[in-house]
């Protein structure tokens, strides 16, 4: 990618950002990075260059070094004012003082055992009943996928942000758009929903 290209993306970020802030409860990071060691190899890279105020959900996939790995990131959050969350694992989250927990919408029963414990909680929902489920359960907020076309292995079909809209319009909580979110998309849902990526979100060079 050029500067030039890196600076329009660059650009259309902010913008982003401002329309998500504009509507998000303050305490929401307007973006959540999610990490994956298949697709970034190097997460630390992207989180110097979040916007202050965004958010990483750290996935570790039950690595056994994931308490020794995830200390980079810590630290890179810190130091960047990025909030973090530890997906489905709320005892690295306590250990590594983390900001909260996300939780796959499979272990959504579980987050009952952590309410309170945290400032921030999240859930993946693949449907509206799963988005009432995750309000019912206390959470902050529910990441939504497929939003966009994704070379995500395991993205569904896209749902296009017509019906994102629609669900945004039926929940209780505030809604993350995943899959396929880049900076040439982010302002188609930006005026109503949060965004959430993992390969998208490589600012400034984005993917």
């Amino acid at each position: 990618m050029g500067l030039k290209h890196q600076a329009v993306a660059a650009r259309k970020w902010r913008s982003a950002v401002r329309q998500i802030e504009s509507h998000f409860p303050e305490a929401l990071p307007p973006i959540l990075f999610l990490t994956d060691p298949e697709r970034v190899a190097n997460p630390v890279t992207i989180i110097k260059n979040l916007p202050p105020g965004s958010g990483v959900i750290y996935r570790h996939f039950g690595a056994k070094d994931a308490a020794e790995a995830v200390q980079s990131v810590a630290q890179a959050c810190a130091q960047h004012a990025v909030k973090l969350l530890i997906a489905a694992d709320p005892v690295l989250a306590v250990a590594t003082k983390a900001d909260g927990v996300h939780w796959p919408e499979r272990r959504l029963h579980q987050a009952a055992h952590w309410r309170g414990q945290f400032s921030i909680q999240t859930s993946s929902a693949h449907s509206p009943d799963a988005i009432r489920r995750a309000a019912r359960a206390g959470m902050d907020a529910v990441l939504v996928s497929t939003v966009f076309p994704s070379l995500s292995p395991s993205a569904g079909r896209p749902m296009g942000p017509l019906r994102l809209r629609r669900l945004v319009q039926m929940s209780r909580r505030p809604i993350y758009a995943l899959g396929g979110v880049t900076a040439e998309n982010a302002g188609q849902i930006a005026a109503y929903a949060g965004v959430a990526s993992v390969s998208g979100l490589g600012l400034p060079n984005d993917a």
